[in-house]
């Protein structure tokens, strides 16, 4: 969020300069070049992951809707298949949805998922990386949008993509480029 304000000031009835201000918030979108917001999740075998302490490490970030749900297994099934790639690029990659640890271990073990599942059952990065649905499929709040962010090793954000489509997938392709360029 970053504050503004707005000074205005001329009055033609009375000749005379007045000052309005006050301050608005506008929420700006994170950037890429922009240090990665930090984040505490618990994993599917209930590890607290903090972000900052994975410096020296490529990040790679997958929000998704809901496990379970057919483009999400599909899209975590695609990366499970090429973990391999991302293990080459140095790159740790998470799976993030608002699901409860107990959903999201099921999911992991089900589709025998090779990379870490986080639960932002309270919504705290999902909000902080602005990827959430206020309002989502059968009036659903607080759904993670479908995005993909690549964090390189020293914090910083390198590629940033927010579907507003939950039937669309990441570009996983533009996202093993990035990792191949850091």
């Amino acid at each position: 969020w970053e504050s503004k304000n707005l000074v205005i000031g001329w009055n033609n009835n009375f000749k005379n300069l007045f000052i309005v201000a006050y301050s608005i918030n506008i929420k700006m979108s994170l950037q890429i070049g922009q240090q990665a917001p930090d984040f505490q999740l618990y994993d599917t075998e209930k590890n607290l992951v903090t972000l900052s302490e994975l410096k020296g490490h490529n990040v790679v970030l997958l929000f998704f809707p809901f496990a379970f749900t057919g483009v999400c297994t599909a899209e975590m099934c695609s990366v499970r298949d090429d973990m391999s790639t991302y293990e080459g690029l140095d790159a740790h990659v998470f799976g993030i949805s608002v699901d409860s640890l107990h959903s999201l271990k099921r999911f992991k073990a089900d589709q025998n998922l090779n990379f870490s599942l986080l639960s932002d059952f309270n919504k705290v990065a999902s909000n902080a990386y602005e990827t959430i649905y206020e309002v989502f499929a059968q009036g659903t709040l607080g759904v993670s949008k479908r995005s993909a962010f690549v964090i390189d090793k020293e914090g910083i954000i390198r590629y940033v993509e927010v579907l507003e489509n939950a039937g669309e997938v990441p570009n996983l392709a533009a996202v093993k480029a990035v990792l191949a360029e850091i």
